[in-house]
């Protein structure tokens, strides 16, 4: 291809994904619609936390900028595919992505690491498979967290209610000297049990442990002052 005549690319940032209208239209209607349906808070709020969670991660763990930015960009896309259904929302939400992405002019190398990540996120059909969609699976699994229950009616509470309600804190800590990624949990054990944290929440967990190995790491996991893995 003539020189002249290649095609230029933006360097997209996750500023400009973040304050995009579409995308924040996308998000805010997915998080309406689940929360008609009974499920936790997906906001833009949490799309920042994931965004910021996933960079960090890769940051710690000395990858260059512009892969960070990357995971940035695909954790705050990560559930738009919620508008559409909650069924197969990472797919979904892959391909929103990909022409959005691409309708900005973003290098098509960059539009596939971030498709991919979107599209591997959730535990039911995905897995990490490379830095980002890894940085992305263990800052979204590991948000739990009270805040992000909307039922306010404690005995209408179904599982995912009552574990992240259960939730008092939860942070998720990258060293890369030790190579571990670590979550530690507070649970109130009045509301949930740790094992029954585990028998919801297990898919995650061997999501994360699957991450974390993709990054070179070990992934462990506290609860309440006691190891669990």
């Amino acid at each position: 291809m003539d020189p002249k005549t290649s095609p230029t690319y933006a360097p997209i940032s996750y500023k400009e994904i973040r304050h995009n209208d579409e995308v924040n239209a996308l998000i805010e209607r997915g998080n309406h619609t689940l929360g008609v349906m009974g499920y936790t808070e997906h906001s833009r709020k949490h799309a920042v936390k994931i965004a910021t969670g996933a960079g960090e991660i890769l940051q710690e763990l000395g990858y260059d900028e512009r892969t960070c930015e990357l995971a940035r960009i695909a954790g705050y896309l990560h559930d738009i595919g919620n508008c559409v259904n909650r069924e197969d929302h990472p797919h979904s939400g892959a391909i929103m992505a990909f022409h959005i992405l691409r309708g900005l002019h973003m290098d098509p190398q960059e539009v596939a690491q971030v498709v991919s990540a979107i599209g591997q996120h959730d535990e039911s059909t995905g897995t990490a498979v490379d830095p980002i969609s890894a940085a992305v699976i263990l800052a979204d699994k590991t948000d739990v967290r009270r805040n992000r229950v909307r039922n306010r009616v404690k005995a209408r509470f179904d599982k995912h209610d009552r574990v992240n309600y259960a939730a008092v804190s939860s942070k998720l800590s990258v060293c890369p000297d030790k190579k571990t990624a670590r979550l530690d949990i507070e649970l109130d054990e009045d509301i949930c049990s740790i094992l029954d944290y585990f028998e919801i929440f297990l898919g995650r967990m061997l999501m994360c442990k699957r991450a974390a190995e993709v990054l070179g790491l070990k992934f462990r996991m506290n609860a309440n002052g006691h190891k669990m893995c």
